[in-house]
């Protein structure tokens, strides 16, 4: 129940609410930037910290919708593969329960949590532009909302590369990881070699 709310509430909304309670009402966390206004006054550990301070927010905004989707996918597909023959079977031949979920059943979920997470890379760059100009953090977001603004091309050429680099490096990552999650496919691909 908890990850369908968290899932549910748009980023910019739960930004600005976050803001209103921790920032402006509680005084805990910065309302925004990347640092304090003393920060060059600050020790290098203090200055580490510091940064660290203004990641809070930012961090559990972009964080928790993604975490909160993820939990509800991984679930029903773990639900999926528990009603599966091998998994029956492993629980058949009288294998600890823990073994069953971890080496047969959790493996197999994994899969489409793996396609989902591959292609997450590329939609980092566009989907934190809200949260980029919530918290007025620069980023590549940003950059590129303002260039198609300000109609600069060889900055928005630079940023659809860098956008199209990132497909290519998640759908590599994706790849390389089924390697490990699923071991039939490294099996296969020795086969066709």
């Amino acid at each position: 129940m908890g990850s369908l709310v968290l899932y549910s509430i748009p980023g910019f909304w739960l930004a600005v609410m976050l803001v209103l309670v921790f920032s402006v009402n509680l005084g805990w966390l910065p309302t925004s930037q990347t640092r304090s206004l003393d920060y060059e006054t600050l020790s290098a550990a203090g200055k580490f910290l510091d940064r660290l301070w203004h990641l809070v927010l930012p961090v559990f905004v972009l964080g928790v919708a993604g975490a909160a989707g993820t939990a509800r996918y991984m679930r029903n597909q773990l639900l999926e593969v528990l009603g599966k023959e091998y998994v029956v079977a492993a629980r058949a031949r009288g294998l600890p329960e823990r073994s069953v979920i971890l080496k047969h059943a959790l493996r197999n979920a994994l899969i489409p949590i793996v396609t989902i997470y591959g292609m997450a890379l590329p939609f980092l760059l566009g989907g934190a532009v809200l949260i980029e100009r919530i918290f007025a953090w620069p980023g590549m977001g940003s950059l590129a909302v303002d260039a198609i603004g300000a109609r600069d091309y060889p900055i928005i050429l630079a940023t659809s590369m860098i956008a199209a680099v990132l497909v290519v490096l998640g759908n590599l990552m994706a790849d390389i990881t089924y390697s490990f999650v699923d071991p039939r496919v490294a099996l296969d691909a020795g086969r066709q070699a």
